[in-house]
């Protein structure tokens, strides 16, 4: 008798609670949620339960604790760790693509509730109908669900300005791994009576609860922005320039991205309809933006005095500060393009690393040098978030090398950025979780300690370890 055959009588219970439309179990049906965009591969999926609401998911973890099912929570399968792959043998995968509810907004309190799967792009539009906004914004904002962001603690390209995920947080709603409800979404900027029990479960990875809804944080809507793009010679260059425009433009700085002349290149190669802002590719270029819900702040003329000041004193050559939404739009969509190059490759080893924002220039020297050592043909393509110190050192294999090939190096080429990054204070993985693939990264960039303490919390709270088993960090009885 197979595994699925001895499970069919809690199969047929969840499809009872949940109807065809709930719980599918056909082949077709479920091979899409075999794993997320890292490719991982792990267990096999029993079934695919789409709960519509907090009450069904409880009910669902329930019959999994009894029937002793492993759960793999799963958002928009976006993520590049592994963490929506089961690992367990056979597990079900729950799905919140059916929990789409925004269930209460409000413009005076500043905050919004959502359940866990509404797109953070829907949350936004969302928002930006009560003239407010979300702190969070990230290229995979379209099928990226708010339960996965915050699961994960998703960055993006607005940290530097409003945080992380989770400082997007008032409250969550949670399913324990024994089917109770823990609410407390009260959006209570202020309330010190006891733990503050939503921070163990941001960042969780469904390891500790299965996130449900979220108090969201808003703010008013940016109704002035300016953007500039700028080609510099190289990272201290870069990094000049970010601290003058952290001093000229304060905390309506909202993103600094850095982007490396051979990405653009790689743009130009995939996307041939893409606009080029500069006659010749530059070495380096960072992207800088500020926006204000004051109407009467003038930012376009701050950032023009900002290079200004910069090409006076020799630091930067040639700038556009775009004069229109349109161009606006064409920088960014520039940048997220490279994203998309990396993930369409299937020699391209994408990488999740930070450092000290003042260490970003040893991060790349270094790093670059390590993985040329490892595979001499390869090409570093380092992009990302300069104002969090966030950098994807992607590396693409030479290009007459083959995808088989290429998994040949992986592993070693991960492990020497990783170990760049750690050996200048940074972390393994700074907005994409640690999931499957990082598990052992892991316990190279925290104590002991560190790893007992989350061993014990996750045992305390997932005795039996159903919850997104074999992710983040094992825990044995």
């Amino acid at each position: 008798m197979s595994s699925s055959d001895s499970h069919q009588g809690f199969l047929d219970d969840l499809f009872d609670l949940l109807g065809p439309s709930g719980l599918l179990r056909a082949q077709t049906d479920i091979a899409g949620y075999q794993n997320d965009l890292s490719g991982a591969s792990g267990g096999r999926v029993l079934a695919v339960a789409r709960p519509g609401s907090s009450a069904e998911v409880a009910q669902v973890v329930e019959a999994c604790a009894i029937a002793g099912v492993p759960i793999t929570p799963r958002g928009g399968g976006t993520g590049l760790s592994g963490g929506a792959t089961p690992v367990a043998g056979e597990s079900l995968v729950v799905s919140f693509e059916r929990m789409r509810a925004i269930r209460a907004i409000d413009p005076v309190g500043n905050h919004m509730v959502v359940e866990a799967g509404v797109t953070l792009h829907a949350a936004q539009q969302a928002a930006q109908q009560v003239q407010r906004q979300l702190g969070l914004d990230h290229g995979g904002a379209g099928s990226s669900q708010i339960g996965g962001n915050l699961s994960t603690n998703a960055g993006g390209n607005n940290v530097v300005r409003y945080g992380m995920a989770r400082e997007q947080v008032l409250g969550l709603e949670v399913v324990l791994s024994d089917g109770r409800i823990l609410d407390f979404l009260a959006p209570l900027r202020k309330n010190n009576a006891g733990y503050d029990l939503k921070g163990v479960f941001l960042g969780s990875e469904g390891t500790l609860g299965l996130i449900t809804a979220a108090t969201l944080r808003l703010r008013p809507a940016a109704i002035t922005r300016a953007t500039l793009l700028l080609a510099l010679e190289n990272p201290p260059a870069v990094m000049a320039f970010f601290a003058r425009t952290q001093q000229a433009l304060g905390e309506c700085l909202s993103a600094a991205e850095l982007i490396p002349g051979d990405a653009i290149d790689l743009v130009r190669a995939a996307f041939p309809t893409t606009r080029m802002p500069f006659a010749t590719t530059p070495q380096w270029v960072l992207l800088v933006e500020a926006e204000s819900s004051i109407r009467h702040c003038d930012l376009e003329a701050a950032m023009g005095e900002l290079f200004e000041h910069a090409r006076d004193a020799g630091e930067v050559e040639e700038g556009i500060l775009a004069v229109s939404d349109r161009q606006r739009q064409a920088f960014w969509t520039l940048r997220e393009q490279i994203a998309h190059v990396m993930i369409d490759s299937r020699i391209c080893l994408k990488m999740d690393t930070a450092v000290p924002i003042a260490r970003i220039p040893d991060f790349l020297m270094q790093a670059g040098q390590a993985v040329l050592q490892v595979l001499p043909d390869c090409r570093p393509i380092p992009f990302g978030h300069v104002g969090d110190g966030n950098i994807h050192f992607n590396v693409l294999g030479p290009p007459d090398m083959t995808a088989d090939q290429f998994s040949l190096y992986r592993t070693k080429l991960a492990s020497v950025i990783e170990q760049c990054a750690v050996d200048l204070g940074g972390t393994i993985s700074a907005e994409h979780g640690v999931g499957l693939l990082k598990k052992q990264a892991l316990r190279t960039m925290r104590s002991a300690a560190e790893c007992d303490v989350m061993a014990r919390l996750r045992l305390a709270l997932d005795p039996d370890l159903l919850l997104n088993p074999g992710k983040v960090i094992d825990a044995r009885p």
